[in-house]
């Protein structure tokens, strides 16, 4: 069994198990894993759709003497949302040796908190259509966007910064903008002619 440290909260996304130890509690059916019924909304917006899964962390609770190795976050990078995908395409990280690591250049070595918002942000194609080039983030502590805001190009984001454009709205951060500790709402469109 897990031990006690592992007993209350367990997650992975690395598994490493011997093949013959499946196979054995497969022939003998005692590899039990629940289902997770998983409610999705369908990309359309037209109705939901049910996922069902199993969760491959849950299966270690059949094998005798697993054991769970904590690695910490600066060892992996997950990219499941379009806030952690900014993150990793931004000036925190480069590469070194082959590995994407934090930039030396960051005064301080935790990663900034980013929340894209709604259906602006939801997909790739559409998160890649807001932003010209991917700001200048190495001294941002907290990023918040919501609504209908596009980004030019050589743009900083600095310590707080929070962008939310009313239904109905459009906010244009222009190329060049310095944003330190601000909150922009309402409308902006800065328009060349």
């Amino acid at each position: 069994m897990l031990g006690e440290l592992f007993a209350r909260i367990f997650n992975t996304n690395n598994l490493w198990v011997n093949l013959k130890a499946i196979q054995r509690l497969l022939t003998e059916h005692q590899l039990h894993m629940e289902v997770i019924v998983n409610q999705k909304s369908a990309p359309s917006g037209a109705g939901v759709i049910i996922q069902l899964e199993t969760a491959a962390g849950a299966a270690m609770k059949n094998f005798n003497g697993a054991i769970g190795v904590r690695v910490p976050r600066s060892r992996f990078l997950p990219v499941k949302t379009t806030s952690d995908l900014l993150l990793v395409m931004s000036d925190l990280y480069t590469i070194a040796n082959g590995s994407l690591v934090m930039n030396p250049n960051r005064g301080f070595m935790s990663v900034p908190l980013v929340k894209l918002g709604d259906i602006n942000f939801r997909n790739v194609k559409d998160f890649l259509s807001r932003f010209q080039n991917i700001p200048n983030m190495l001294e941002l502590d907290h990023l918040t966007v919501s609504g209908d805001v596009t980004f030019g190009t050589s743009i900083t984001l600095k310590g707080t910064v929070i962008i939310i454009a009313n239904h109905g709205e459009r906010i244009d951060i222009p190329s060049g903008a310095v944003l330190e500790n601000k909150i922009v709402s309402g409308n902006l469109r800065i328009l060349d002619h």
